[in-house]
C-alpha cells in the first residue's frame, strides 16, 4: 500500500502538447512528444507508447496528465523528461487520462 505522503510526493501536472512525432528507433512502438507545462516548468519532452490509438496529429493541441518529477529516462537515445498518463487495459494499450473540460498548462493534479 502506498502511503498519502507517497502519492503528495509525485508532482502531477498538465501539459499541452505542443509537438508529436513518430518514434521509430523505439524497440516499442512509441511517440515522441514535447509537452508544454506553462511558465513554471516550460516545455518537457516524452516517449510515449501510443501508437494503438493515437497518431502524432491527434495528440498536438491536446491536454495531457503527466508526473513531471520523476528522474529522465534514456529511450533509444532520446532523454523522455515525464511520464504521460494513462489507462493500460494491456501492456501495449493505452488510453490517455482525458480532462472533464480544459485546465489551465501547469494545473496540479491532486
Amino acid at each position: 500500500m502506498a502511503t498519502i505522503d507517497e502519492f503528495n510526493a509525485l508532482d502531477i501536472r498538465v501539459g499541452t502538447v505542443v509537438e508529436a512525432s513518430p518514434f521509430p528507433e523505439a524497440r516499442k512502438p512509441s511517440i515522441k512528444l514535447v509537452i508544454d507545462f506553462g511558465a513554471e516548468l516550460g516545455q518537457l519532452r516524452s516517449s510515449a507508447q501510443l501508437t494503438k490509438h493515437y497518431t502524432p496529429a491527434d495528440l498536438v493541441g491536446r491536454q495531457v496528465v503527466a508526473v513531471v518529477n520523476f528522474p529522465p529516462r534514456r529511450i533509444a537515445g532520446y532523454n523522455s523528461e515525464v511520464l504521460v498518463l494513462g489507462a493500460m487495459p494491456a501492456p501495449d494499450d493505452v488510453i490517455l487520462l482525458a480532462l472533464e473540460r480544459p485546465a489551465p498548462t501547469g494545473s496540479r493534479i491532486g
